[in-house]
């Protein structure tokens, strides 16, 4: 009977053994998600590169920067479709910059401050991006003024997250970044046809 219980033990220890062995395996080698590079992994979306920092970090200004345009709307604005624009706008981007941000704090990256309003480097640097200026004029806009300054800006605006997602969408690596930057490339390029036609281009 002794002898049975330490066939069992040893049978035991060594499926256990090796259970613990593919885990190991399955896992990289490496319990905090990094693989042998050093870049974060995640499960199913693979790892992330350059490209994908930076789309993360000027995606995130030029979304609030939006964000802060279309906050202007509800107050400065007199078209009812352009509120409601502003509305969408608002909805669809805050999210998205929470999105970013979290990306971002995941690869151990600083997430960018917030320069909303601020005449900064990023406004000539980044496409789309408005000057102090250029938001000093919306801001004191009303009326009908404001309605067609703020959609001639917004698709200005818009045309410049178009161009970086497509640089992502060719450049990037991560998966979920490409993702979000092709339904930028789709939500915001209608939203630039709309706009248009509101202005009367079309």
């Amino acid at each position: 009977m002794s002898a049975q219980r330490r066939f069992v033990r040893r049978t035991v220890l060594a499926v256990t053994a090796s259970v613990a062995a593919l885990t190991l395996a399955a896992c990289g080698g490496d319990g905090d998600g990094k693989a042998s590079s050093g870049s974060r992994t995640t499960t199913g979306t693979g790892g992330h590169n350059a490209a994908d920092v930076s789309f993360s970090k000027e995606m995130i200004q030029h979304h609030r920067q939006a964000v802060e345009m279309a906050g202007l709307a509800a107050g400065h604005a007199s078209s009812a479709q352009v509120k409601s624009l502003a509305t969408k706008i608002e909805g669809a981007q805050a999210p998205e910059i929470r999105t970013m941000s979290g990306w971002l704090t995941s690869w151990g990256e600083q997430v960018p401050e917030d320069m909303s309003g601020m005449d900064h480097a990023m406004s000539s640097a980044t496409p789309g991006m408005m000057s102090e200026a250029d938001m000093g004029k919306l801001e004191k806009a009303s009326g009908t003024g404001f309605d067609a300054l703020f959609l001639t800006m917004m698709v200005e605006h818009h045309e410049g997250a178009v161009d970086m997602a497509r640089t992502e969408k060719a450049d990037g690596k991560y998966r979920p970044a490409t993702e979000l930057a092709a339904g930028v490339i789709t939500a915001q390029s209608a939203e630039i046809a709309q706009m248009d036609k509101m202005l009367g281009k079309s």
